[in-house]
C-alpha cells in the first residue's frame, strides 16, 4: 500500500511538473504558478520546470529567485537558469551564474558561448571555445559558426568550419544558414550545391533566404525541387506569398498543403490582416480546429488595424488564456484611437509586463500629452530601453517643455541615433532653431553619423534662421553622406534655399529630384511667394497640375500667397474659388489670411470684412492681423478698431496689436483714446516682445536679442544702431507722419 500510494504520488508530480512546462511554453504563465504554488510535493524536476517557465515569459528575477531557494540542484537547474538568462540577453548574469557552476556539460559551455555570439561579443565567445575541454563534440563549433556568420564575418565562420574534426548536418546548415539569414543568397546557392549531406532544413533555409530578399521566383523554384517537404517548408513558402502582397498564391498553396498546423493557419489570417481582409481572417480564425496565443493576437491585431477596436476587446475578454502579446495589442489599439483610460485599465490587468507594453502605455500617456503619467510609469519602469527614453524626449518636446526632454536625454545611458533627432527635432518644434544646430554639431562630435531625419531638421532650422552658409554646408554634407536623393532631404533643401532667398538654388535642387511629390512643388510654390515672384508661382502650379499631381491644403496656401504678395487679386479671387468648388478642398483659417490681405493691400477692406463674417472656420488671430494692418494701410479706423477688438480677445497678453491700434488712432489725432488704449495695456499687464535678430559670421549663426544683459557688447550695438538711425532720418527724411511708426507706447 505504502509503494503504491508513493507511486501515485510519484505520478501526480510529474504531470503537474509536465502542466507547468506546458503552461509556460503556451505563455499561460499566471497558471503556471497556480500550479506550482498548490502542489504539495516538489521535486528538482518541478523547480527546473518553473524555472525554465519563468524566464521564458520574461520574468528572470522569479525566476533565480527560485533557483536561489531550491533544496537541490543539479546540472538541469544551472543550465535552465544560465538559458533563461540567455532568453532574456543578460548575458553578465549568466556569465556570473557560468563561473559558479561546480560543474558543467557541453550543453552549458554551448548555452555560454551562443549568450556571446548572440550579444556580439565574439572575442569573449572564442576565449571560451579555445578553453573547451572537449572540442570533439559539434554543438560549440556550431554556435561558434553561427555567431561568426551573424556578423557578416564569413571566412572567419569558413576557416572554423573547414578545421571541425567532425562534421554533423547541423555544421553544413550552420554555415549555409550564415549566408541565407543574411541576403547572401548568391555565396549560399554556391555552399549549397558543394553540400556533402542535405536535409529538409537546407532547402528551407534556401527557401527562407530567397523569400527575405523577395526573390519569390527563386524560392518557389526551390520549393519545387524539395524532395519531401515537411510543414516548414510550405509554411515559408506561404509567409513569402503572404508577406509579398500575393495573396492569390498564398491561398492556392494553403488550400494545396497535405498537413495543416496551427503556424500555417496563422500565416494565412496573418495575410488577410495585413492586406486588410478582416472578414476572411474572422471567417478563417472561427474555422481554426486549434487555436493558440498567436491566432488570437493576430485577429486581435487585425481589428485594431481594421478599426474595429471594440470587436478586438471582445475577442480579448473570450481569449481562454490572455497572454502579454494580445494584452499589449489591445493597448495599443485603445493608444491609437485616443482611448487612453482604457488602455490603462488593460495595462493595470497585467500582472507581468515586458518592455514592449511597458513602451505602448507611456508612448500613449506621451501622444495624448499627459507626461506626468508617462513620467510615473517610467520612474517604474526597472527595464528601460532606447525606445522608452526617447518616446520620453518627444513626448516633452510636444508639449513644449523642451528643457524636461534635455534632462531625460541627459539621464539616458545609452544614445543613439533616434534620441538625437528625437532632441534635435524638439528644438526645431519649439522654435529653438540655434539649439537644434548646436546639438547636430555635437552629435556629429560624438560620432553619431548623421540622417535624413538630422538633415532635414538642420537645414529646417537653417531656412528659420536664414543661415544660408550653415545650410550650405549641411547641403555638403548631404551629397558626401549620400542623401541627396532622399526626398525628404531635398525638400527641406529646396525651403532653406528658398527662405534665404536663393531661388534659383532652391529652382535646381527641385529639378534634380527624379520623383517629386506634392511637398516639393509646394515648397518650391511657397518659396516663389515668399520671394515675391508670383507670377511664377502661379505658372509651376499650372504645371503641377499638368503632370497630375492634386494639390491640397498647402498647395493653396503657397499660390495664395504668391497672389497676395504680388497683388494679383483676380488670379487669388479665382483659385480661392477653384480650390473649394473644383478640387473640393475645405479652407483654413490659413487660407483667410491670405485672401484678407490680398483683398486688403488693394484697398478692397469691405469685400475683406465681408469675406472674414462668411468664414466656416473660426477666425483666427492671423486673420484679424490681417484685416488690421490693411486698415492701418488704407487709414480705416473704425475696421481697424473691430479688428483691434477681436485681437485683444484672442491675444489679451499681445502689446503689439495695441500698439499698431494706438498708432492708428495717433494718426487720427485721438489723442484721448490713444490714453485709453495706455491705460487698458497696464490693467492687462501686457508685454512687449523682445525684437530678435541673427547674423552669420564666418559659419556662425549670432543671435541678437533687444535688452539683452548676457549680450557682451549692447552698449556698443545700442550706440551703432543709433548712428545709423540718425543717418536715416537725415537721408530719408520724409514729413508724411502717417508713413512713420508712431509707437506711442
Amino acid at each position: 500500500m505504502k509503494l503504491r500510494s508513493i507511486g501515485e504520488k510519484g505520478s501526480q508530480v510529474f504531470s503537474q511538473n509536465l502542466k507547468i512546462t506546458q503552461l509556460g511554453k503556451s505563455g499561460r504563465i499566471e497558471e503556471a504558478i497556480k500550479v506550482f504554488s498548490q502542489m504539495t510535493q516538489r521535486n528538482t524536476v518541478t523547480y527546473n520546470s518553473m524555472i525554465s517557465a519563468c524566464a521564458k515569459n520574461g520574468r528572470f528575477e522569479d525566476a533565480r529567485q527560485l533557483f536561489d531557494k531550491m533544496p537541490h540542484r543539479n546540472l538541469i537547474s544551472w543550465n535552465s537558469m544560465i538559458a533563461g538568462y540567455l532568453h532574456n540577453d543578460k548575458v553578465e548574469d549568466a556569465y556570473e551564474l557560468f563561473a559558479k557552476m561546480p560543474k558543467r556539460d557541453i550543453f552549458s559551455w554551448s548555452l555560454m558561448i551562443t549568450c556571446y555570439t548572440r550579444n556580439g561579443e565574439l572575442e569573449k565567445a572564442r576565449e571560451l571555445f579555445d578553453l573547451l575541454p572537449d572540442k570533439q563534440d559539434t554543438v560549440c563549433w556550431n554556435a561558434m559558426i553561427a555567431g561568426y556568420a551573424k556578423k557578416r564575418l564569413f571566412a572567419e565562420a569558413k576557416r572554423l568550419f573547414d578545421e571541425m574534426p567532425v562534421k554533423d548536418i547541423v555544421s553544413w546548415n550552420s554555415m549555409l544558414a550564415g549566408y541565407t539569414q543574411n541576403g547572401e543568397m548568391h555565396l549560399g546557392l554556391q555552399f549549397f550545391d558543394g553540400m556533402a549531406v542535405r536535409n529538409v532544413v537546407s532547402w528551407n533555409l534556401m527557401v527562407d533566404g530567397f523569400v527575405q530578399v523577395s526573390d519569390l521566383d527563386s524560392a518557389w523554384n526551390f520549393f519545387k525541387k524539395i524532395p519531401n517537404p515537411n510543414v516548414v517548408s510550405w509554411v515559408t513558402m506561404l509567409c513569402g506569398f503572404a508577406r509579398n502582397g500575393r495573396l492569390a498564391q498564398a491561398e492556392e498553396l494553403f488550400e494545396q498543403m497535405p498537413d495543416r498546423n496551427i503556424v500555417s493557419w496563422n500565416a494565412i489570417i496573418s495575410a488577410y490582416v495585413q492586406d486588410h481582409q478582416i472578414d476572411k481572417a474572422v471567417k478563417l480564425f472561427t474555422e481554426m480546429p486549434e487555436k493558440d496565443s498567436v491566432s488570437w493576437t493576430t485577429m486581435i491585431n487585425g481589428y485594431v488595424r481594421a478599426g474595429k477596436v471594440d470587436e478586438a476587446r471582445q475577442l480579448l475578454d473570450q481569449m481562454p488564456y490572455k497572454n502579454i502579446a494580445a494584452q499589449t495589442a489591445m493597448i495599443s489599439g485603445y493608444v491609437q484611437n485616443k482611448r487612453i483610460d482604457e488602455a490603462s485599465q488593460i495595462f493595470n490587468q497585467i500582472s507581468s509586463r515586458d518592455v514592449v507594453c511597458w513602451n505602448t502605455m507611456i508612448a500613449g500617456y506621451a501622444q495624448c500629452g499627459r507626461m506626468a503619467e508617462a513620467q510615473c510609469l517610467l520612474n517604474q519602469m526597472r527595464n528601460k530601453d532606447s525606445v522608452t527614453w526617447n518616446t520620453m524626449i518627444t513626448g516633452y518636446a510636444q508639449i513644449g517643455q523642451i528643457d524636461k526632454a534635455l534632462v531625460v536625454f541627459e539621464e539616458m545611458g545609452k544614445r543613439n541615433l533616434v534620441s538625437w533627432n528625437s532632441l534635435i527635432a524638439g528644438f526645431l518644434q519649439n522654435g529653438l532653431y540655434l539649439d537644434a544646430l548646436k546639438n547636430i554639431v555635437t552629435m556629429g562630435k560624438e560620432g553619431e553619423k548623421l540622417d535624413q531625419s538630422t538633415f532635414a531638421c538642420g537645414l529646417s532650422a537653417c531656412a528659420n534662421l536664414a543661415a544660408l552658409q550653415v545650410g550650405k554646408q549641411l547641403h555638403h554634407l548631404v551629397m558626401k553622406s549620400g542623401y541627396v536623393n532622399d526626398l525628404f532631404v531635398s525638400n527641406a533643401l529646396i525651403t532653406m534655399y528658398a527662405k534665404c532667398g536663393r531661388i534659383f538654388n532652391a529652382e535646381l535642387v527641385f529639378k534634380d529630384i527624379t520623383n517629386v511629390d506634392v511637398v516639393s512643388w509646394n515648397s518650391l510654390i511657397a518659396g516663389y511667394a515668399l520671394n515675391g515672384y508670383g507670377k511664377e508661382a502661379i505658372v509651376l502650379f499650372e504645371e503641377m497640375l499638368t503632370k497630375g499631381v492634386a494639390p491640397d491644403q498647402v498647395t493653396f496656401i503657397g499660390v495664395l500667397s504668391a497672389c497676395s504678395h504680388g497683388g494679383l487679386v483676380d488670379q487669388g479671387l479665382k483659385l480661392f474659388k477653384i480650390m473649394t468648388e473644383v478640387y473640393k478642398v475645405e479652407p483654413l483659417a490659413e487660407h483667410y489670411v491670405c485672401m484678407v490681405d490680398l483683398l486688403g493691400r488693394v484697398g478692397r477692406l469691405k469685400e475683406a470684412f465681408e469675406m472674414v463674417g462668411k468664414m466656416k472656420v473660426k477666425a483666427t488671430a492671423g486673420v484679424w492681423g490681417a484685416l488690421l494692418g490693411a486698415a492701418r494701410i488704407h487709414q480705416n479706423l473704425e475696421l481697424g478698431k473691430q479688428a483691434a477688438e477681436k485681437l485683444s480677445e484672442l491675444e489679451p497678453h499681445k502689446a503689439s496689436n495695441y500698439v499698431l491700434l494706438s498708432n492708428m488712432l495717433a494718426e487720427a489725432g485721438r489723442w484721448n483714446e490713444v490714453e485709453s488704449i495706455r491705460e487698458l495695456i497696464n490693467k492687462r499687464h501686457t508685454e512687449k516682445q523682445p525684437g530678435c535678430s541673427w547674423i552669420e559670421v564666418r559659419n556662425q549663426v549670432h543671435a541678437f536679442l533687444s535688452d539683452d544683459p548676457a549680450q557682451p557688447r549692447t552698449a556698443e550695438v545700442c550706440s551703432v544702431l543709433g548712428s545709423l538711425n540718425a543717418e536715416m532720418r537725415h537721408t530719408s527724411y520724409t514729413s508724411d507722419s502717417r508713413c512713420s511708426p508712431v509707437d506711442i507706447l
